[in-house]
This record gives structure tokens, C-alpha cells and sequence, in this order.
């Protein structure tokens, strides 16, 4: 692997190194082009392969084989050439491909003639009564823990939400020999009517027969209980309970020790947005993708988009879409460079992409588990209830930039991340409007927390400082 010191410009810097910014590196270094992938985490693989080449599990059952595929994609990029920077926070990059980096301790400013943002997905908000509590946490966080470090919850353990990831993460945990509760799935039943038309299409999917066996695994071992309804964490000091209905019936109560959340993937859009690219609503997908070209390009010169970070289609599309941005690039730049992966990566996007909409559709989530109401708690950042949201939309505020001056939702550390979606679909309800017409966060740099001395370390003249924080 390149670990040599960051240098100040580069032909393509790539920003994530999950499965499409593996492939993108690989593609462009093999072109002869100077490529650097920069990378959160201190191993890469991104958040479907995380710790593939560190894991403490070996190649077997627990994780599942697609999980290995990983490790193939990740020897690629090494053998490549591509520099790779372990624990590195891209926290700025402006339309002229200035990219701001924070690692060890230190931070570096660096342009690149191209830039592939592959910051994948981020789990979609889940605000429930009781979801600060400890003990309550994401399905998306407890596998980080299972990958990174084989360490599963003690104790009484429920799962609650839909999506395939709730699913895949039970199967992995029975796979660990870890007892689990009960699933509490909270699939909305009008959800399977909207899929019929996209039926046949998934039936043909590579994902149909994997995700049957998925099912009937967990169902076989684990006590489902579907179209949950209502859904709120109780405890004092911690979760001691999880409080369910189903349509019409009575509360049912489980007492609890950790209570796992999940409801989908979103786009992880922020870097992208500070940048000024063009997003648009996804209402299949209920989130803001960014406007792509048929290369991954943006709205932006210069800047392409690949992976989940496009839209979410799982980590084989990812891959291949990588593959895409990487081919785009080096023939941008070199063009006299022979590039091939095209065709084949066409082609196997669109054999991934079949079914796409049934799962889309299928596990849309239900309205009342995107919008809350009351006191539960929708910025956690800066502890804004949606209460207090929903009083600011009655004064006829007009959409997230400005609740920020009456609340500062979106203002913490997360840089509205756990709140982004949700305060957007409720402005959207409360004013009858669309989320497009209401818009998201206004981005800026920094995009993630950077230390005071940090940014006293960067250029000090008027014109460094004003191409770094646009204000």
C-alpha cells in the first residue's frame, strides 16, 4: 500500500474507500494517472467490507461470502499503485477541486484535476420516543462492531425497523451464536401492493434466492413480528423496555437490554452539497440524489459521484460504478490511455440494478416513523424536539436554513446528518409542499469537526482563506 507523504495536487483524488472508490483507484492508477483515495477509517473496505483485511473473523460463515469480496477489491487497489491515507477526513472541497484534509493531528490543502466522491450511505434517521437512550443504538452501528471487533450486545437483544440490512445483521448475529429476541418489523403492509408492478423484475434479480434463504433463516430461528406499527424505547437512565403495537391491537412490552434501529440507507450527501452540486427528491428513495451524467459527472466540472453516495443499489453496482467514474477519468486525462471496463461494467450495473424498485418500494418507511411528533427528540446534536420544530413550521418558517436561526438543527457536530431528512419531510407536511420545494441544509466547510488549532494551521492571506470557507 502507497503511504507516502500527501502530496499538494494529484490527477484524481478519490474521497471513501469503500467498493466504489476501490474500484475508481484501481482504474485510474492501472491508467498511469497519480491517484490518491482518502479514507475515514483506519482500514479500507468502507461500510459493507469494513475491516476486511483487519476483521478478527476468519473466511467462513459468520459474515457471509459476499463480505469477502472485499478483500479481492482492496488487494486490486494496492497492487495498483493508488495512495492510499488511512484516517483522513475530507472536511472541504470547493467547485475548483480544492480539497481540505485533516490526519494526524494535522490539516492539508490539495487540489486534484479530477475528484471521485464515493462517501457511500449513511443510515436513514430513526426518531422514535426513546431513541437517545443507552442502550439504543443502529443496526448499522452494531455491525461496525461485529466486523471491526467481534463484539455482539449481552443480554436481551431486539431488533426493530425494516430494511435489508436489519435482516442480514440477524443472520450474522445467529451465525455468532447470538440469541435474538424478537424482530420487530415495522414494513408498512400497504407497501406490498406499490411493488407488484416491479415483481417479476426482482424475481429475475441476483438478490431474489439470497434474500429468501435470508429470511427464512432468521424466521425459522427468531420470533418476527410484522406490521409494528407504533414504536417507542422506555428506561430510566438506559433502555429497559421496548413498547410496540400492530395496527389496532393492544401494546405489547419486551423488556430489553439493547435495542437495535433500522430503516434504510440514504445517500451520504454532504460533501457533495458543500461542493454546490445539484441534488434533486428521490420520493422511490426518499432522499436527495445528487444529477449525474451518464459518466458519474456532476453538475460540477471536474467533480464525479459514484457508489451509494449516487443513489443507493447495494455494493456490487457500487463497484461498478466506481469502475465507471475511474474509465471517465483517466480518459479525461489521458487520452491516450487505452481504458476497458466499460461495457462489462455497463452491463453488470444493469443486471444489479433489476429489481431495484421492489426493494425500494417494498421497504419505503412508514410515514409515521420518518415524522415525529411530541417530544421525541429529532436533532440530537442540539436536542431540538419535534415540538419545537413543529411550532417554528406554524410561524411559517420556510424551510431547513432558516429553522437553524430559531433552533439550530442541523448546526452540531453531525452537520445534520441524524436530522437532515427528517426536519425537511416535516417542513414539507406541515407547509404542504414537496421535499425539493423545501430544499436541505445549506452546506459548508468544514463538513466534519476540525480542531481550532487545526484550522489556525492554514494559510493566513485573504485569498487562501476565502477559497477555503466560502461565507
Amino acid at each position: 500500500m502507497n503511504t507516502q507523504a500527501i502530496r499538494d495536487h494529484y490527477d484524481v483524488a478519490i474521497v471513501g474507500a469503500g467498493p466504489a472508490g476501490l474500484a475508481a483507484a484501481r482504474v485510474c492508477a492501472d491508467a498511469g494517472l497519480s491517484t490518491v483515495v482518502f479514507d475515514e477509517q483506519p482500514s479500507p473496505g468502507g461500510q459493507i467490507y469494513r475491516s476486511v483485511t483487519a476483521t478478527p473473523f476468519k473466511r467462513g460463515t459468520i459474515l457471509g461470502e459476499d463480505y469477502w469480496r472485499g478483500a479481492a477489491l482492496v488487494a486490486a487497489m494496492r497492487a495498483s499503485g493508488a495512495q492510499y491515507v488511512a484516517n483522513a477526513s475530507v472536511w472541504s472541497l470547493t467547485r475548483d477541486r480544492e480539497l481540505g484534509i485533516a490526519t494526524g493531528g494535522g490539516v492539508q490543502l490539495l487540489r486534484a484535476r479530477r475528484v471521485i466522491l464515493c462517501t457511500g450511505a449513511i443510515e436513514r434517521p430513526f426518531p422514535i420516543p426513546g431513541w437517545t437512550l443507552p442502550g439504543v443504538m443502529t443496526a448499522g452501528a452494531a455491525q461496525i462492531l461485529l466486523k471491526s471487533s467481534a463484539l455482539v450486545p449481552q443480554g436481551r437483544v431486539v431488533l426493530a425497523g425494516c430494511g435489508p440490512l436489519l435482516w442480514l445483521l440477524a443472520w450474522q448475529y445467529l451465525n455468532a451464536g447470538r440469541r435474538i429476541d424478537a424482530l420487530l418489523d415495522t414494513t408498512p403492509n400497504e407497501n406490498r401492493s406499490s411493488v407488484l408492478p416491479h415483481l417479476a423484475a426482482f424475481l429475475f434479480s441476483p438478490y431474489f434466492f439470497k434474500g429468501l434463504d435470508l429470511l427464512r433463516t432468521v424466521r425459522s430461528q427468531v420470533n418476527v413480528v410484522s406490521g409494528v406499527t407504533e414504536l417507542r424505547a422506555t428506561g430510566r437512565g438506559k433502555v429497559e423496555e421496548v413498547v410496540y403495537r400492530c395496527g389496532a391491537r393492544a401494546e405489547q412490552r419486551l423488556q430489553i437490554d439493547t435495542l437495535l434501529l433500522h430503516q434504510g440507507v440514504a445517500p451520504n450527501v454532504n460533501l457533495a452539497l458543500s461542493a454546490g452540486i445539484e441534488h434533486r427528491w428521490n420520493d422511490a428513495q426518499l432522499c436527495f440524489l445528487p444529477t449525474l451524467g451518464a459518466n458519474a459527472d456532476t453538475s460540477v466540472e471536474g467533480i464525479a459521484i459514484a457508489g451509494d453516495g449516487a443513489g443507493i443499489a447495494g455494493a456490487q453496482s457500487a463497484e461498478q460504478r466506481g469502475v465507471l467514474a475511474g474509465v471517465a477519468a483517466a480518459r479525461s486525462l489521458k487520452s491516450a490511455a487505452t481504458v476497458t471496463g466499460e461495457t462489462q461494467a455497463r452491463a453488470q450495473i444493469a443486471r444489479y440494478q433489476r429489481g431495484r424498485m421492489f426493494l425500494d418500494l417494498f421497504y419505503r418507511p412508514a410515514k409515521q416513523f420518518r415524522i415525529p411528533r411530541g417530544d421525541t427528540v429529532v436533532c440530537r446534536c442540539e436536542e431540538v424536539n419535534a415540538r419545537q420544530i413543529d411550532e417554528i413550521i406554524a410561524l411559517g418558517c420556510p424551510g431547513p436554513n432558516q429553522m437553524k436561526a430559531f433552533l439550530r438543527c442541523g448546526m452540531g457536530p453531525c452537520q445534520g446528518r441524524f436530522c437532515g431528512l427528517t426536519v425537511t419531510e416535516m417542513i414539507a407536511e406541515g407547509r404542504g409542499l414537496t421535499p425539493q420545494q423545501i430544499g436541505y441544509y445549506r452546506l459548508r466547510p468544514p463538513v466534519k469537526p476540525i480542531t481550532v488549532a487545526e484550522m489556525a494551521s492554514l494559510p493566513k492571506t485573504a485569498a487562501d482563506l476565502k477559497a477555503v470557507v466560502r461565507v
